[in-house]
């Protein structure tokens, strides 16, 4: 299928295991916070240095509040003015952990796992990708005159919804026939559709008053939040993908006064795309309910991520990658996610989209986060196997999957 068996890219990557433990270990040393410039920055210096030294050409996206972003170009476009095929191989370099959390969350390797902050979501995922274009350069498919460009895009602030790189993200993969997404496996397997996300701010104003000399005159802002959230929580439809979840609330300033001011932060999912407008209308249209008469309502927020919906373009890329597991004998499972990433974005552009092409672990964003290194050969070899099918299928409608 790629004219390099799948034996070859196993031996590749099980070659260039102890490269790429060291490359992961360089990334995960460098702590990046999402909201942290200068760390961040550090960590994307490290992966563009490494990507210069296997040929890569670097492209850097400056940014002002949050880290830079990478675009990084490998083999060259087709000589004649011919079609380029392009695919885009999509990755972050931020994380959850502030900057310390090395203190108490050290770099280590136990019992065949590697443990440290932002190993599995996604440094080990970036590593890999960069293995795997050593590997097909080494082996003469990705070449400066193959005819295919592989682009590897690495953002900075995915963790906190991709408020600068989202524009982007989705120009970068408008120019491509498929996008392959480093997130961690689901399980062991590769994700053909998240859900989308949105968040809501709700906010009540009502009338403050002394709770004992004159509780009548007051208007509880509490109280009527309380209805709000009973409201939009019955807006869920799990049966439909669709869940309203509030899950941070305040107000009120002392127990004796009658509250004015209550807020509460709400986390949409939605599995449809269609659905998104429709949601973002009910919550924008809402009033006080009719028992809270007095009270002021204000609703912010909106549609954060579209929904990365299964479509025929991604069925494609999966079944090349069942097909490619097969020949080690892998079966190449499917899954769905109510998680977001950037693959949301190239799916809703009608970029088939493959997701969930990194590493396998546990605790991704918890303490005890981990890869299992005897995932990490197979998974560097199926990807290298999969751009490597690309190339030599000579793709070049852009959205050819």
């Amino acid at each position: 299928m790629s004219g390099v068996p799948m034996r070859a890219w196993l031996a590749g990557a099980r070659r260039l295991e102890p490269e790429w433990l060291a490359l992961t270990r360089r990334l995960v040393e460098a702590e990046s916070p999402s909201e942290d410039k200068a760390a961040v920055d550090g960590c994307m210096a490290l992966a563009a240095e490494d990507a210069r030294t296997i040929g890569g050409r670097v492209k850097v996206h400056r940014q002002r509040a949050y880290g830079d972003v990478l675009e990084i170009r490998f083999g060259q476009a087709r000589a004649g003015g011919q079609a380029v095929a392009r695919t885009l191989v999509l990755g972050h370099l931020d994380t959850v952990w502030p900057v310390g959390t090395l203190r108490r969350m050290p770099w280590r390797v136990a019992e065949g796992r590697l443990y440290g902050p932002g190993a599995l979501d996604m440094k080990a995922g970036v590593a890999m990708a960069l293995m795997a274009v050593r590997m097909m350069q080494e082996a003469e498919v990705l070449t400066r005159r193959c005819g295919h460009e592989v682009v590897l895009l690495l953002v900075s602030e995915e963790e906190i919804g991709s408020p600068v790189s989202r524009a982007v993200t989705e120009a970068v993969a408008a120019g491509c026939g498929a996008a392959l997404v480093m997130e961690p496996a689901q399980g062991l397997a590769l994700k053909t559709a998240r859900k989308g996300t949105g968040n809501f701010r709700l906010e009540v104003t009502g009338r403050a008053a002394h709770s004992g000399v004159d509780f009548a005159a007051g208007r509880s802002a509490i109280r009527e939040l309380a209805r709000l959230i009973e409201q939009v929580s019955g807006w869920s439809d799990e049966a439909r993908g669709t869940t309203v979840n509030v899950g941070q609330m305040g107000g009120g300033t002392r127990t004796n006064i009658v509250p004015e001011q209550a807020w509460a932060e709400v986390d949409l999912r939605i599995a449809r795309r269609a659905d998104g407008p429709r949601m973002e209308r009910r919550f924008l249209a809402l009033k006080p309910t009719r028992l809270g008469e007095g009270c002021r309502v204000s609703v912010t927020g909106g549609i954060n991520r579209p929904p990365m919906e299964r479509t025929r373009g991604t069925v494609r890329l999966l079944r090349r990658a069942q097909a490619l597991g097969a020949e080690l004998g892998w079966r190449v499972e499917e899954a769905a996610t109510g998680g977001a990433s950037d693959g949301n974005f190239t799916a809703a552009l009608g970029v088939p989209t493959l997701d969930g092409l990194g590493a396998v672990g546990a605790g991704a964003h918890a303490a005890h986060e981990q890869v299992e290194l005897d995932s990490i050969a197979p998974r560097t070899a199926l990807l290298a196997g999969l751009l490597a099918s690309r190339i030599a299928s000579g793709i070049t409608n852009p959205m050819g999957g």
